[in-house]
């Protein structure tokens, strides 16, 4: 086991007290058909953990049209049904939801299709309670002992995503943003607040690192390719490629609205000024703007363009620091409501609490 330390800046990490020796670990699978690894999965989490005292599995059946729900019932753990298919991103919030409510102190997401070890999960979640980290993820590319065999484009593909978020988080770059196998503090699943249902993997690592969450990644042994079936998220690159950028941008607008529109802002004002420039240096060597007489035209509408999206950045930076303070008073919402909601269940309470 090798865990890969990220200096990530960080204003909120967890904490166990020595008196905390009840900790909840609830294990999310969300699945769609996956009936010929769903039970062995499930069987196979460990239900002994140093410092857990209470491990629940909650299986999100995303539309399955097999018998995923009714093995997973029968292996032991909770199911959850969605009518049909939204998506694994979808499924993800809904498991999130059903852990909160259930007080886990500690929840940890994994795929059904048996790429992941149920039994690295004692692993995963070591550096949230020994070393107070927010947010673990498992890494397949960290170790080179521990490579997964895989298409050379998906690993192209797995370095490439990764520049991408660390560019867009402006932080350290973790070495796999988009393996399902992850760790979460109650406090870190509280602040989560995601959009992609067609994925999660690369949304959270911006909102968590826009939120100053410390995070770090271990390295493990991972299935390159599942054994049975095919991917429903990745089994067409490209389609996965352009979806998960759509999520990408879609983060980085709204957690920093000043690169993104400012940067707008800057490819037009440089193209504005290439054109205007180039027509000027013409119109001095040879004192007349033919055969370039339309590059002022478009040169001028460029330099327009760009002052309106510097100016579109700084007001939405503007906004973006009022969304920062209604993040942070969402967080203290669901504290309560989460707090309110699993006493109703529980009959201490007939009072129902106001959804976040």
């Amino acid at each position: 086991m090798m865990v890969t330390r990220i200096e990530q800046p960080a204003t909120f990490n967890t904490e166990f007290s020595e008196n905390d020796t009840a900790l909840c670990l609830v294990v999310i699978v969300p699945a769609l058909n996956e009936q010929a690894t769903i039970g062995e999965i499930i069987r196979r989490i460990p239900r002994e953990i140093d410092a857990v005292t209470d491990v629940e599995v909650v299986v999100v059946d995303d539309g399955s049209t097999d018998q995923t729900a009714q093995l997973a019932r029968e292996a032991g753990a909770t199911v959850i049904r969605h009518p049909r298919n939204l998506g694994v991103g979808a499924a993800f919030q809904t498991g999130v939801d059903a852990a909160l409510t259930i007080e886990a102190d500690l929840i940890v997401n994994m795929d059904a299709d048996g790429q992941f070890r149920p039994e690295d999960i004692p692993t995963l979640i070591r550096p949230i309670l020994e070393e107070g980290y927010g947010f673990v993820t498992c890494t397949r590319f960290a170790d080179e002992n521990n490579l997964p065999e895989m298409p050379r484009i998906k690993l192209w593909g797995n370095r490439m995503m990764c520049r991408l978020v660390g560019a867009v988080t402006g932080g350290p770059r973790f070495t796999d943003v988009s393996c399902g196998f992850r760790a979460y503090s109650r406090d870190t699943a509280l602040r989560l607040n995601l959009f992609g249902a067609f994925t999660y993997t690369q949304e959270s690592f911006i909102d968590l690192a826009a939120k100053n969450v410390s995070m770090t990644e271990v390295s493990l042994v991972v299935r390159g390719e599942r054994e049975h079936g095919q991917s429903r998220v990745a089994s067409n690159l490209w389609r996965y490629g352009f979806r998960t950028l759509t999520i990408i941008l879609r983060a980085l607008r709204d957690w920093r609205p000043l690169l993104f529109f400012g940067s707008i802002a800057v490819l037009f004002l440089t193209l504005g000024a290439a054109q205007l420039g180039f027509v000027s240096c013409w119109w001095l060597a040879t004192s007349k703007t033919a055969p370039w007489t339309s590059l002022i035209t478009l040169g001028g509408i460029s330099t327009v363009m760009g002052i309106a999206f510097a100016v579109l950045a700084l007001i939405a930076d503007q906004i973006g620091r009022g969304r920062k303070i209604q993040e942070e008073l969402l967080y203290h919402e669901r504290r309560r409501y989460y707090a309110q909601r699993t006493k109703m269940q529980s009959g201490e309470t007939s009072e129902a609490p106001a959804a976040p």
